[in-house]
């Protein structure tokens, strides 16, 4: 845990996701503290197997930057950047179309509950990607994550809910950021999360920034290197009148060395955040969370997420088209 700063928005952060690729269970967990704001965001979703998912948010109260554990759910370190394990203890929300959360209070009061219960080990597969900058990244305003580290993972547990059960034995990702951050300084991004089993995956990354095009990023693991990547190229198809993510293909280059990949997306879970600004005016953020089957140039096939968030102007995603 790092020191709380003095910024009322600051936040401390880790994230953990997974897929089975036996079963196609999927799921990622989220704990951030804003300790100066006096409570914690915490996320628990599941991608279930046949379409269904399950999906809790509570701002749990919290008093300190001490932990995280709040609303639930527990994040520990057995040992850094090795050995980690995430648990979670309560309800989830059932949701035969997850496309309902767009409106979450209608989805809330619309749909039942069961009682659900995660208990996942983390094995880190790659070496780290990220850290803190010595002199700031992002200009007064931007400011999304002043530290901020990705590792590929393996995830290996149970998943309960109501009378169900899985067996997890899996892959994923989990980053930790810590700094000032509101979910409406980026303008838009697109973050690609995939692992093709324990030796190889990667991690795309695009924050776009309403006057410019912003930073594009990433890494690739090759169960040997990891290769830092200085461009990361999307291109998206989007359906219907919301124009949320399908399908897309992106294009990761370091150093000379090209990566090409497709993406299906298997399931999507649109995720909402809002607050006002100084004036009053109510800001909307659109996080679309799709669980991704991906394929390779080389015909290899792997799972993750693709999570593209987009501040919502008249009605619009303001990234849609602009890849």
């Amino acid at each position: 845990m790092h020191e709380l700063g003095p910024e009322p928005n600051f936040n401390e952060s880790m994230y953990f996701n997974f897929i089975d690729p036996a079963s196609l269970l999927a799921g990622f967990f989220r704990l951030g503290n804003r300790a100066n704001e006096g409570t914690a965001e915490m996320t628990a979703c599941l991608y279930l197997p046949g379409g269904r998912a399950a999906f809790m948010f509570r701002r749990p109260r919290i008093s300190s930057n001490d932990a995280f554990d709040a609303g639930g759910m527990r994040f520990e370190v057995d040992e850094p950047f090795t050995s980690l394990r995430v648990s979670y203890e309560g309800p989830f929300l059932l949701l035969d179309d997850p496309w309902q959360l767009s409106d979450p209070g209608s989805a809330f009061r619309s749909n039942p509950t069961l009682g659900g219960r995660i208990e996942l080990s983390y094995l880190g597969r790659s070496p780290m990607f990220g850290g803190e900058p010595d002199t700031p990244a992002e200009a007064p305003g931007e400011e999304f994550a002043r530290g901020h580290y990705e590792q590929l993972v393996e995830a290996h547990g149970s998943v309960s809910l109501g009378d169900d059960e899985w067996q997890v034995a899996g892959y994923g990702l989990r980053d930790h950021s810590w700094g000032p951050r509101y979910w409406q300084a980026p303008w838009y991004y697109r973050w690609l999360t995939a692992n093709f089993g324990a030796e190889f995956g990667f991690m795309g990354s695009h924050i776009a920034r309403r006057d410019r095009d912003g930073i594009r990023s990433g890494f690739v693991w090759d169960g040997s290197v990891l290769h830092l990547c200085n461009d990361m190229q999307v291109r998206t198809t989007a359906e219907g009148q919301d124009r949320t993510h399908s399908a897309l293909e992106a294009t990761l280059i370091s150093n000379g060395h090209t990566w090409k990949v497709t993406g299906e997306v298997l399931g999507l879970v649109p995720l909402r955040n809002r607050r006002s600004d100084p004036s009053g005016k109510e800001l909307v953020t659109r996080i679309s969370e799709g669980l991704t089957r991906w394929t390779l140039e080389d015909g290899r096939v792997g799972y993750g997420l693709s999570e593209y968030l987009d501040q919502i102007e008249d009605g619009r995603p303001v990234g849609a088209g602009l890849d």
